[in-house]
């Protein structure tokens, strides 16, 4: 019977990227982002297109209803943020958090009572590397991310009992994607002149990374950890993010 898959922000990026795997791999696909116009996706029998706001209750609600009974959920919907601390408002930070923290949180618990019902099903919630380091102009970022593997860690032994699977897929850093296009504030209104020469050289060294993580990286690790059996939370995608859990 061939499984169907429900991704968050595929309009670009990882999400993409995983879609475009899964649907190669011969699964149906629920490709869901905010513009559905704006999809990347050519026509398949085995692709739907779904409108989507990961902020939005109403929205998730409407979604999960029009996907029908889903056997894996990879909440990968996020936007970015690079910056100094200091000089963010507070409804900036709020609204990271609400799609990167929230947003995943809303979406688990939507379709936990299917799972739950069914016995079976797996989610899947994309990180980041910033959750193996301390990287500096990343701290609300980092918090975002953070809690999401707070929060998947734990839920993990809730889920296990009642038959469904957590996953964590922890990316590395990838320039290619639109990391920064996604982010909610331009970098230069996050960087006044009091850390201007700190932020300097971590930029530039964000420009010239020694490894790097691609699409297919994320991708392949999010299709490991849907077809895992074990009992293992953790994959980092990316040789970057490898190196970092290793190094942990």
């Amino acid at each position: 019977m061939t499984k169907t898959i429900l991704i968050t922000g595929t309009s670009s990026g990882y999400g993409e990227a995983t879609a475009e795997l899964f649907l190669a791999q011969g699964w149906n696909v629920i490709a869901t982002m905010r513009r559905p116009e704006a999809s990347p996706f050519e026509a398949s029998d085995r692709l739907r297109v779904l409108p989507l706001d990961v902020t939005s209750e109403n929205s998730i609600a409407a979604t999960i209803e029009a996907a029908g009974p889903i056997d894996v959920l990879v909440n990968n919907a996020g936007i970015g943020a690079v910056g100094a601390f200091e000089p963010m408002s507070m409804s900036f930070v709020r609204e990271l958090f609400e799609t990167n923290t929230f947003g995943v949180i809303a979406m688990t618990k939507a379709v936990i009572p299917q799972m739950r019902a069914r016995r079976s099903g797996t989610i899947v919630n994309v990180t980041s590397s910033v959750t193996l380091g301390d990287f500096p102009l990343a701290s609300v970022y980092t918090g975002t991310k953070q809690a999401v593997e707070g929060f998947s860690a734990s839920l993990a032994h809730e889920l296990a009992y009642v038959g469904v699977r957590m996953k964590l897929v922890e990316p590395g850093y990838a320039p290619t994607t639109r990391f920064g296009a996604n982010a909610i504030m331009p970098v230069d209104q996050l960087l006044p002149g009091e850390y201007a020469d700190f932020a300097r050289p971590i930029l530039e060294g964000f420009a010239r990374p020694v490894l790097t993580t691609t699409e297919s990286d994320v991708a392949e690790a999010v299709w490991s950890a849907v077809h895992d059996t074990a009992d293992r939370l953790r994959f980092p995608a990316g040789p970057d993010a490898i190196a970092l859990a290793e190094a942990r």
